[in-house]
């Protein structure tokens, strides 16, 4: 981002933090307190975000904190309890709806391009979970006892907030196919938004999407007047004719962390507020705990507001 400059990096293996950054730290105070930094962005795991994001507010410096938002629901209200008492932006890294295919579909559901919107379908899928070495890339994913919902279909049980709305009702279902993990890799969420609309979350990650691409899956969005597709490779189709395509050869899933990570810088810079903040984001964490929820007791769940 020719507008930032990232002055300093903070990780327990000094080595990586020096490959990243002209200031290396493997203390996080240390390098607040040293550097001064006019934001941190934390992209660690959540058991460390309530107090990284509490270094930052008690100095003032604003932060930008990756998803999941935090282990529990009362860490997350401690949070945004801490956030709002002291008035320091602090915004959640949620990259999903920032996917150009997925602002397209907002755009169009704006327009009334399909009239009333009454359903839809997100289908997730990656081919990374099954055989003797499942999840290669992020293998601390095999010890997670809550695992495809909360890392994976947290992200669009998000997209749909944004383009439909609070949910008010869930139910989910999930299974455990692979026995070497710990956590689900199966789950199907059933959601029913503020407005009418109701829709499916389908994940696994057995298959990979066909056509492939950074999408990781396909959604279909229906309303009154008509029918929105998205394809995994990113285009945008009305009923059968393509409607957009967007780019994929960079950045991550249509260049979409640089999109989010520049709202952020756009929003510090003219003081306004973040389309993710910790309070209003509280809403995707809490369907996420409702949905875990709704598996243990076999009914539907309302979200906690």
């Amino acid at each position: 981002m020719p507008d930032v400059d990232l002055v300093a990096a903070c990780d327990p293996m000094l080595d990586r933090a020096q490959a990243a950054a002209p200031h290396a730290y493997t203390n996080v105070e240390r390098m607040l307190d040293q550097q001064r930094p006019d934001f941190l962005d934390i992209a660690t795991r959540p058991d460390t975000h309530l107090p990284l994001v509490r270094m930052a507010v008690e100095r003032r410096i604003p932060a930008i904190v990756q998803k999941p938002l935090a282990e529990t629901l009362d860490q997350a209200r401690e949070m945004i309890a801490l956030v709002e008492a002291s008035g320091v932006p602090v915004m959640v890294h949620e990259n999903w709806r920032w996917q150009p295919w997925y602002r397209e579909v907002k755009r169009r559901i704006d327009a009334g391009d399909i009239g009333q919107p009454l359903t839809y379908t997100f289908r997730i899928r990656q081919r990374d979970g099954l055989g003797d070495n499942p999840f290669p890339n992020q293998p601390y994913f095999r010890l997670m006892p809550r695992l495809l919902i909360y890392e994976t279909l947290i992200h669009p049980m998000d997209t749909a907030r944004f383009l439909f709305g609070e949910i008010d009702s869930l139910q989910a279902f999930a299974k455990r196919h692979n026995p070497l993990i710990a956590g689900e890799d199966r789950a199907v969420v059933l959601m029913n938004h503020t407005g009418s609309v109701d829709g499916v979350i389908d994940g696994s990650r057995y298959t990979n999407p066909d056509p492939p691409g950074p999408a990781m899956g396909d959604a279909i969005f229906e309303g009154t007047e008509g029918v929105l597709r998205v394809l995994a490779n990113g285009e945008v189709y009305a009923g059968a004719s393509l409607l957009t395509r967007h780019p994929t050869d960079s950045g991550y899933k249509g260049d979409s962390v640089r999109a989010t990570q520049q709202h952020f810088i756009d929003c510090l810079r003219a003081a306004t507020k973040f389309e993710t903040g910790v309070r209003d984001y509280f809403g995707s964490f809490a369907a996420v705990e409702a949905a875990y929820e709704s598996i243990a007791q076999q009914r539907a769940i309302s979200p906690t507001r």
